[in-house]
């Protein structure tokens, strides 16, 4: 597959304030100046959810050096704000990505509803779509594969209902859609969303602060498919070419533990120091497995993932220090 030049191109990112969707923002900034980058985010308030979390993670510092165009917009409500602009790609973000978020109507009408009408508009636009789906749609599955869904949360739910939307929109559209199932994302600017960044994140925080890491029980056993950010942000950009619209994992393919997480932060950062084993509170909603297959991804993206555990906490290890300090 021939890699696309941008410059010239029109690219709209919804939740471009937001983790992943800032991380493109200059993706596209530093890679490609010449092309049209316009952010579209929701920017947090003190509103919050009945979990207490935070209604947006998006904030203005995740964009500082951006120079692109921003507008501040729910995707529920403010869409009348794009519809007379073209865009060559959309990257749609936004979402409400809490997964202990309860209020059901609330995430399908903002993680479903909302997408669907995004759909119409890139239809309408001929605009290709890259959007974030989830490994929440795999739930307790014991196969991390299109078709083999089980989720346990309503956000697993809706980002499934998502991804069955767009496999509809493939059939009778002339545009080129992707869906992402993310796995466990961590990395640079992660740091806005608060309780609901990784742990890769919150542990160091612990450990440089003097604290003990606090594990869950039995954190040897409980493992993920850990995945940088860089990893996502190329399978992102390899999305806008791909051989066959469609969902595809990105992920590792390798399932490590949150011990792994907190023994490799303990080593990167020169601490030795007793971990502390607290009881998991949310058993019955929690993934205590997840692993990608990324055979499809390989195949029809040309997605190769280019960090280990490893090498991912090495490359963010100067911005868990920069944040802390």
């Amino acid at each position: 597959m021939q890699s696309i030049d941008f410059d010239k191109k029109r690219i709209l990112i919804t939740g471009g304030a937001g983790f992943i969707g800032s991380n493109l923002a200059f993706y596209f900034q530093e890679n490609y100046p010449d092309c049209e980058v316009v952010v579209f985010d929701k920017f947090r308030s003190e509103e919050t959810f009945g979990n207490g979390n935070l209604k947006s993670f998006g904030h203005f510092k995740n964009l500082l050096g951006f120079c692109g165009e921003v507008i501040s917009g729910d995707i529920n409500s403010d869409l009348d704000l794009i519809k007379d602009r073209e865009f060559d790609y959309i990257f749609h973000q936004a979402a409400i990505s809490d997964t202990t978020v309860s209020d059901q109507g609330l995430m399908v009408q903002t993680n479903v509803n909302a997408f669907k009408d995004l759909l119409d508009f890139a239809v309408k636009k001929k605009a290709n779509m890259i959007y974030a789906s989830s490994a929440a749609t795999y739930g307790d599955s014991d196969r991390f594969e299109v078709g083999f869904e089980s989720p346990n949360n309503v956000y697993g739910f809706s980002k499934l209902m998502m991804d069955n939307l767009a496999r509809k929109y493939i059939q009778n559209s002339d545009i080129s859609i992707v869906g992402l199932r993310y796995f466990n994302v961590y990395g640079k600017r992660e740091f806005f969303k608060n309780k609901t960044s990784s742990m890769v994140l919150q542990f160091g925080l612990q450990l440089l602060s003097g604290q003990k890491a606090k594990l869950f029980k039995k954190s040897d056993k409980i493992k993920r498919d850990f995945i940088y950010i860089d990893d996502v942000i190329q399978a992102n950009i390899k999305a806008c070419n791909p051989k066959k619209s469609g969902v595809y994992n990105v992920g590792t393919g390798v399932a490590r533990s949150f011990q792994d997480i907190v023994d490799i932060l303990k080593k990167e950062l020169n601490i030795q120091r007793e971990d502390e084993y607290i009881p998991n509170p949310y058993v019955g909603q929690y993934q205590f497995f997840t692993e990608a297959n990324i055979e499809s991804s390989r195949e029809f993206l040309g997605y190769e993932p280019k960090f280990s555990l490893e090498e991912g906490i090495k490359a963010y290890i100067d911005e868990i220090k920069r944040i802390h300090g």
